[in-house]
């Protein structure tokens, strides 16, 4: 009996020592613990998490490997030789970091995922890249990602449109912490890329409020609905606690070109950026706020206006004014006036003695003379071709409360930024019939300011009801985009008009009701994850009318025209004012509207892990709009392991894109420049007005896509190499596109009287007109070292090489084709900017040196070959690739203090010039393109920041 007792004594205590209890604390690089870590046991699905005080514990058995990961940390591995621990992570985000985007696996990581997720640390880049902004941030660091600051563009000079893959803005999806995010309220119509879209504000959001974002590269409409064709943007908001981070970052352009291209410093831009959390409960509860404000200051890279400014009327007008003669009396059909004050200035009427023959010779160019007699030169009447003056403030906030001990957490985050912009348009010349030289005897430089409110509020609670996790949420947000003109005139009103109109402007409100449910059923094949859940979603866009005087034309008698016989009032030479607010028509009532719609949709999303090698995962989603009714999606994705070292993944699925409610209802009239830099005004008219269906315009429906990608992932642990590459083909058809110009005939007809009714000369709709095909491979490399001494290496080489193809006839309807318009239903122009206005090839090398004290930050990145926008072929210049340099100095003082230094474009690099031979100039306005946009031209930027952080 006792020999018995013995051996099973031996048998517990040796099964104890092999199986036991560890206790544990996991620390950040400082040694302060990390409440919720992750520590999973390598090869299953055994883990837990970490407490507030960093503390777990765990049944393993000794000489097993834990892997501890963190959000913002690099994931360790660790193995098990003590049944007490202390684990410490060093901060940065790697591709092992598990995931939120892709797959709502909640053990998936971006290496192991079905398809591909790029993983940016938004903290790190906080404090060594010079970008503020975050879609500039994003368009340095992730290669398949586009964004550029546009020039002359109205209201998108003030909202940069983005893009993902190289497909449009509106087919890429934005998340907050996993919850969909609003669209902005401006729809892009005037000639940038992206024409005729409508995307999402990213730098509505501070980026000192993300923690990381993560990019998914694949079609996934049938996991998160309309949008989702090019990919998912989801942004990652702070959680940190017990730490204040102010950041204060000053710089502007020291560039060869600056000052309308006389050189010195120019564009000056202030960002004040903190961050601030604290805990909440005993569960690891915490509540953050971060914010921001900046300010910009607009630069200009036009050099001279080499163009015609004044004629010999301006002369007349000259002498006239000098005389103290009301020059608005020369108008009238009395020319005694004129004739008197000509022979004064010394011109030759040649026996003229009526208005017709006065006119006739007074309109002859005079720049020359005018120029010397006035004491100016030509760069007087430049426009500001760059960058648009903007200040703004953004605040968000990020919240958390478990309550119990059965994960029932309730969440809540919300934001609210307001951003004022100012931007000119073009010049207005006094030759010109929509200068009122009375008022502006010198012409006038029009200016657009904008007032951009954006707010936005998420609830929710997820908790566990029997073995589901369940998570329900409301997501509501709002944007407004407000227009107010200055520094302008309706010319038709003459001597009445105002100088600063209120235009009007837009909104477009979204709220967001979603139930999601998961399981993950560890003990079915190697780990099965069941998803589905239901959305409810509302939206409504409103167009809000501006003053009268902002978009009325009127007679020389000062009577609003609302009839075809009525006559606009006259420039001295008989041609027609234009009416409205100069450079931005207002909206009329005619345009007010406020249209909504809602939406209901329903998912189901599995995951599994057939085995250890062998993951697949399957999606569908239904989703019906009250609009135009209802589409069902499907994606079948897979990972097979070929080894611990390299998976190999691919996936297939179908899309679709609701037309946006700016599309369907969007109307206005607009000042548009032709290519010869000719002001055309021109009426955006819905897709269920009178003129759409005189032209055979249809009704928009919904984008439809099918794609299919095929990749790798590899690690080469000997080498610290971390690689994946991924090629798609994405297919859209019914591509909805802003059509070119529709002009009446000019003989009276429906048409006619309908443009003059919007005072438009032209006609532009926005039509399902084509089908896309989009190609392109997509490579990212990171590789870490330890140097000695405390100095680590960090470099990531990504790239992305894209095309974009319209495919088939353009889809015209029978009247468009009989009527010999479907060149100008998808013009030459909205081709190139779909195809070649951005970079199709982009590759980003960044280098990041660091130690104790020191940090150093190297980037390049390549920009492909871009190509002018225009209707001519013969005009569209191509160019050139280009490289632009990052560099940074961080140097850390204190624990607490960080001063860097550095720049972004470090050697000066401009896009190529436009050459005088492709007629593109527009006679000097335009020394670099406006219409294809590589890294925008404000050529070298220098930069200081200060970081200071208390723990």
């Amino acid at each position: 009996m006792n020999k018995h007792y013995f051996c099973i004594v031996v048998f517990l205590w040796a099964f104890g020592f092999a199986y036991a209890q560890i206790t544990g604390t996991v620390l950040d690089d400082d040694g302060v613990p990390l409440p919720g870590a992750s520590i999973v046991k390598k090869g299953t699905t055994t883990g837990t998490t970490t407490d507030f005080d960093g503390n777990f514990t765990l049944d393993v058995e000794m000489g097993d490997t834990l892997v501890v990961s963190y959000i913002g940390f690099e994931t360790k591995e660790v193995t098990v030789n003590s049944t007490e621990m202390n684990i410490q992570l060093t901060s940065g985000v790697a591709l092992s970091e598990v995931i939120i985007v892709g797959s709502r696996n909640p053990n998936r990581t971006a290496t192991e995922s079905t398809v591909p997720v790029d993983v940016i640390d938004i903290s790190e880049l906080n404090n060594v890249a010079p970008q503020v902004n975050l879609n500039q941030i994003l368009n340095y660091v992730a290669p398949s990602f586009t964004s550029n600051t546009q020039t002359i563009s109205d209201g998108t000079d003030h909202i940069d449109p983005a893009s993902l893959r190289g497909l449009g803005p509106d087919q890429v999806l934005v998340l907050i912490n996993g919850k969909r995010r609003h669209t902005s309220s401006l729809i892009n119509v005037n000639g940038t890329f992206g024409r005729g879209s409508v995307g999402t504000d990213l730098n509505a959001i501070p980026a000192a409020a993300i923690q990381r974002i993560e990019v998914l590269r694949d079609g996934a409409a049938a996991q998160y609905g309309s949008d989702a064709i090019a990919g998912v943007i989801n942004i990652i908001l702070n959680k940190s606690v017990n730490e204040l981070t102010t950041t204060v970052t000053t710089g502007a352009n020291f560039t060869k070109n600056a000052n309308d291209q006389t050189g010195g410093i120019d564009g000056a831009t202030t960002n004040i950026a903190a961050s601030y959390g604290v805990p909440l409960g005993d569960n690891g509860g915490f509540i953050n706020f971060s914010g921001d404000f900046d300010v910009r200051n607009e630069y200009s890279r036009m050099k001279e206006w080499e163009g015609e400014i004044f004629n010999l009327y301006n002369t007349v007008e000259r002498v006239a004014n000098a005389d103290g003669y009301d020059i608005s009396n020369l108008l009238d059909d009395d020319v005694d006036d004129v004739i008197q004050y000509a022979n004064q200035a010394g011109i030759n009427l040649n026996g003229a003695s009526t208005k017709e023959e006065l006119g006739g010779v007074l309109g002859a160019d005079a720049t020359q003379a005018e120029l010397a007699a006035r004491g100016q030169q030509r760069s007087d009447y430049n426009m500001r071709v760059g960058q648009s003056a903007l200040r703004g403030g953004r605040l968000f906030g990020n919240f958390s409360l478990p309550l119990g001990d059965n994960e029932t957490e309730v969440y809540a985050f919300a934001g609210i930024s307001s951003r004022t912009g100012n931007s000119a348009g073009f010049y207005r010349l006094p030759n010109q019939s929509r200068t009122f030289t009375p008022a502006y005897i010198n012409g006038f430089l029009p200016e657009i300011n904008s007032n951009i409110k954006d707010q936005s509020l998420s609830i929710g609670i997820k908790g566990l009801i029997g073995d589901w996790n369940v998570d329900l949420s409301n997501t509501y947000g709002k944007n407004a985009f407000l227009y107010t003109i200055g520094n302008t005139f309706n010319a038709s009103m003459q001597n009445a008009s105002p100088t600063f109109f209120d235009a009007g402007g837009f909104s477009f409100l979204q709220n967001t009701a979603n139930l999601d449910v998961t399981q993950f059923f560890d003990d079915v094949m190697s780990g099965f994850n069941v998803a589905f859940g239901a959305e409810y979603r509302v939206e409504n866009y409103d167009i809000i009318a501006g003053e009268e005087a902002s978009y009325a034309q009127y007679t020389a008698n000062g009577q609003r025209i609302t009839l075809a016989s009525q006559q606009p009032s006259q420039d001295f030479f008989g041609n027609s004012r234009p009416g409205g607010s100069q450079v931005f028509p207002g909206f009329a009532p005619a345009n007010e509207l406020s249209r909504g719609r809602s939406s209901v949709a329903g998912y189901v999303d599995l995951e599994a892990d057939f085995s250890e090698k062998f993951l697949a995962s399957f999606a569908t989603r239904f989703e019906d709009y009250s609009d135009f009714g209802s589409t069902i999606n499907f994606k079948l994705a897979a990972r097979y392991k070929v080894s611990d070292n390299l998976n190999i993944r691919g996936a297939a699925n179908t899309g679709f894109r609701a037309p946006s409610l700016h599309q369907i209802n969007f109307n206005s009239t607009s000042t548009i420049f032709d290519n010869e830099g000719n002001p055309q005004e021109v009426g955006t008219f819905a897709n269920d007005s009178r003129a759409a269906k005189l032209l055979g315009i249809p009704q928009l429906k919904e984008e439809t896509s099918s794609s299919v990608s095929l990749g790798l992932t590899a690690k080469i642990p000997d080498a610290n190499l971390t690689i994946t590459v991924d090629g798609y083909y994405v297919e859209i058809n019914d591509r909805v596109v802003y059509t070119g110009q529709f002009e009446g005939p000019g003989t009276g007809t429906e048409l006619d009287n309908l443009l003059r009714q919007a005072n438009a000369t032209a006609a532009s709709f926005f039509a399902n007109a084509i089908n896309t095909e989009s190609r392109g491979l997509d490579v990212v490399i990171t590789h870490k070292t330890d140097l000695g001494n405390d100095w680590r290496l960090k470099s990531d080489l990504a790239g992305t090489f894209s095309k974009t193809n319209q495919i088939g006839d353009i889809n015209a309807s029978q009247v468009l084709r009989d009527a010999g318009l479907v060149d100008t239903y998808f013009p030459e122009d909205s081709r190139v900017y779909l195809e070649e206005a951005v970079p199709r090839t982009k590759i980003n090398l960044s280098n990041s040196l660091t130690s104790d004290k020191f940090i150093v930050f190297l980037r390049n990145v390549y920009f492909g070959e871009v190509t002018e926008a225009t209707t001519t072929v013969a005009n569209q210049q191509v160019f050139g690739t280009k490289l632009v340099t990052d560099l940074s100095i961080g140097y850390k003082a204190t624990d607490a203090l960080t001063f860097t230094i550095g720049a972004n474009n470090l050697f000066d690099i401009y896009p190529d010039r436009a050459e005088e031979a492709f007629n593109n100039r527009s006679s000097g306005r335009f020394d670099w393109s406006r219409r294809a946009q590589q890294f925008g031209i404000g050529g070298r930027f220098l930069f200081a920041r200060l970081n200071f952080t208390l723990k």
